[in-house]
């Protein structure tokens, strides 16, 4: 793994996000499912805070990091299409089992449907196994994908393919 950081890599990895201090607790994950904000850019943009019903996101500025309140997130995946930079994901880590599951946005064509079986991409492109969709609806011009996926991957599937004939 690359020791550059986000900015030159072009992507930002598990362990930075952790360092940033957004990644819940795994006590927290193992009580539901719960929105991850994947923003460490200090922008404008608030976007999400104005998104969720339950105010869990919060920023001390315009131009500061969101902060999910993880004890008020229920993960009902209203900020996921909001979200201008694609950058909020809900994961699901209490699933029994091996799978768990990662709700996304996606904004391409062909549309996702339940059922399908595609390719689960992780945040720098490469395919990292297959994965079931399991919900689909759409907010504006964003589709919202909960898809299946193996537990030990909720934090490194970020995209998926559907592969059409």
């Amino acid at each position: 793994m690359s020791k550059k950081n986000f900015r030159v890599r072009g992507y930002i990895t598990v362990e930075e996000l952790k360092s940033l201090g957004l990644i819940p607790e795994q006590n927290r994950l193992m009580k539901g499912p719960v929105a991850i904000a994947e923003c460490p850019e200090q922008i404008p943009c608030d976007i999400c805070v104005h998104s969720c019903p339950l105010n869990a996101i919060t920023m001390s500025s315009i131009n500061d990091i969101p902060r999910i309140d993880w004890n008020r997130c229920v993960g009902c995946a209203l900020c996921v299409p909001e979200c201008p930079g694609l950058a909020i994901f809900v994961v699901g880590y209490s699933r029994d089992g091996s799978k768990g599951l990662v709700t996304l946005p996606y904004e391409f064509n062909p549309k996702p449907k339940v059922g399908d079986v595609v390719d689960l991409l992780s945040r720098d492109g490469r395919i990292v196994g297959k994965g079931k969709v399991v919900r689909v609806w759409r907010k504006n011009l964003t589709w919202v994908v909960t898809v299946e996926v193996p537990k030990d991957k909720v934090f490194e599937v970020r995209a998926i393919w559907i592969r059409r004939e």
